[in-house]
């Protein structure tokens, strides 16, 4: 099951053999922002950064439902790859639904997702699961909920704190730094449209090494809100793992169904 859910959700930071100090250093030489050292100009800083802030959440995306087809590229710390295409059904607030498919489009897994709950048909072994919504911060060690995994499935920033410390700015691009009680929350956007291209996460622990990096690109406006197509992720700690999501087809506030039955001969885990 956790397979799966890492797979689907790419929210989870899993384990694996692979050393994460070089991913660590070249992303670090790259992210530092700039503190505004005198008074006059932390004044103009504060404005700068509330006017980031602001228009980044306004360019968050509104829905009722949301539907679409991934294309989902997944590879782990142990060096396997996994194709996999997903269709996602959701209704904000309340539900995730999701149906994986393997080669010749035969479905592997469905699951279904409540503020509450985490229901998993495993089609091929034939089991079926069920846990509460707390599992997901088990497997993952984050502060996953639904509203959380909406808004990372939909391309909305998550774990942007109110604490905004600091920026950067060059001509073609702005950063802005959150601190949080999880997260240090680096967020670089585009210049002029203010589109996000990245987000690096740290674990505001510095005891641990955790960090995820998270690309976003091929922004389509054709069915109303600026939509990232394309994203790349990669989160490590002790391990690290790759994914790409390549949106082949997706909808707002159309009607949906979430179907999900439980067949007889199916063992319960």
């Amino acid at each position: 099951m956790r397979l799966f859910i890492v797979i689907i959700l790419f929210a989870g930071l899993s384990t694996s053999c692979r050393s994460t100090k070089k991913i660590q250093t070249a992303i670090a030489k790259k992210d530092t922002v700039a503190f505004v050292a005198s008074d006059s100009g932390k004044a103009d800083s504060i404005r700068f950064i509330n006017e980031v802030a602001s228009q980044l959440k306004a360019r968050q995306i509104g829905y009722n439902t949301f539907n679409a087809k991934v294309d989902v590229d997944y590879r782990g710390g142990d060096g396997k790859r996994y194709d996999l295409n997903a269709n996602i059904r959701m209704f904000k607030d309340s539900i995730i639904w999701i149906s994986g498919s393997a080669i010749l489009g035969i479905e592997v897994m469905r699951v279904l997702i409540t503020k509450d709950s985490i229901k998993l048909l495993n089609k091929h072994d034939k089991t079926y699961t069920a846990r509460s919504i707390d599992y997901l911060q088990e497997v993952t060690e984050l502060p996953l909920d639904l509203k959380i995994l909406q808004n990372l499935l939909v391309g909305n920033v998550v774990y942007l704190d109110s604490n905004l410390v600091s920026y950067s700015k060059d001509p073609n691009s702005v950063s802005i730094l959150s601190i949080g009680h999880w997260f240090k929350n680096l967020i670089t956007l585009s210049e002029p449209d203010r589109a996000v291209q990245r987000i690096k996460l740290d674990d505001a622990d510095i005891s641990r090494n955790r960090t995820a990096v998270l690309s976003y690109s091929d922004y389509e406006t054709k069915k109303g809100p600026a939509f990232p197509t394309k994203r790349n992720i990669t989160v490590a700690e002790k391990s690290r793992l790759d994914i790409k999501l390549d949106f082949k087809n997706y909808d707002f506030n159309n009607e949906v169904s979430f179907p999900f039955s439980v067949p007889k001969n199916y063992s319960r885990l």
